[in-house]
């Protein structure tokens, strides 16, 4: 059984909770909006036994506690907080690979951008982006954010339960979803208000340099992925991405919250991508 190491990074304007498992080369996971380290648990446990797995939540998140929670967010902020983690357990020159989700994508196709030499291989899972010409790329929630600003979470919540946004009823057979006790319900809450008031609107102003992701490529290795619902508006913005930067397109198992919903074969995807490079 892996041991789980727990610790705290102080950043310019917070303080980063991290965590550590396993052993090997070193594997950064990057979490979507609203979410947390919990949500690679699944994954995390899978991968120990051939990589130093790292998660952490993200600054304003869970445990990562801002100086100032007013200060406003920039995804080039929470890039920076990955670098700097990724410099504080690098032990030598060796890049590391890195996995992000969703929001997580996009800090970590920027922190390909800024600090490539970081990373060796990254694979950006469903980066909300605005380049699809219909909609906007994350169209189921665009209603949902009008729900927010005009009832409140507390309509959000009927909202999300009757759509099922994120499919987490089909999963693999044995998958187990994080546990729901009082205090991770009331943290889930807190995260979701937090991405309505901070995180969406800094990835509404966030717009990706291509012509600096293809210089960094030299550097980089970057894979975009997407998951089984190829109709998802998350799943094709993964693939203009792909488009943008005439890269490689992969798909893994389950939709958008595949690593919760599909731990063993996501995981397995995973490993036989990093086994690539």
């Amino acid at each position: 059984m892996n041991t789980m190491k727990r610790n705290v990074l102080h950043v310019p304007g917070a303080s980063l909770s991290y965590e550590v498992r396993g052993r090997g080369p070193l594997l950064l996971l990057i979490h979507g909006g609203g979410g947390s380290a919990r949500s690679f648990d699944g994954i995390a446990d899978q991968l120990a036994d051939q990589y130093t797995v790292v998660t952490y939540d993200r600054r304003g998140l869970s445990h990562s506690i801002l100086d100032d929670p007013e200060e406003e967010q920039l995804v080039e902020m929470h890039s920076d907080d990955a670098h700097r983690l990724l410099k504080a357990l690098l032990t030598d020159d060796e890049p590391a690979s890195v996995f992000g989700s969703s929001a997580g994508a996009v800090v970590g196709l920027d922190l390909a951008v800024r600090y490539p030499e970081q990373i060796s291989t990254l694979i950006a899972h469903e980066p909300a982006t605005h380049l699809l010409p219909d909609a906007d790329p994350l169209q189921e929630l665009a209603s949902i954010r009008e729900v927010y600003h005009r009832e409140g979470m507390a309509s959000v919540f009927k909202v999300l339960a009757a759509q099922n946004l994120f499919h987490l009823d089909d999963r693999e057979p044995d998958a187990e979803l994080p546990e729901q006790t009082l205090e991770s319900r009331e943290q889930n809450l807190k995260n979701l208000v937090f991405e309505f008031e901070h995180e969406f609107p800094m990835f509404d102003r966030y717009q990706f340099d291509f012509p600096a992701l293809k210089r960094a490529s030299t550097h980089t290795r970057i894979v975009l992925a997407g998951g089984s619902g190829r109709e998802d508006s998350t799943y094709r913005s993964a693939t203009a991405v792909a488009n943008q930067l005439a890269t490689t397109f992969v798909e893994f198992p389950g939709r958008h919250l595949g690593y919760v919903t599909h731990p063993k074969a996501f995981a397995q995807q995973l490993r036989a991508l990093l086994s690539e490079e």
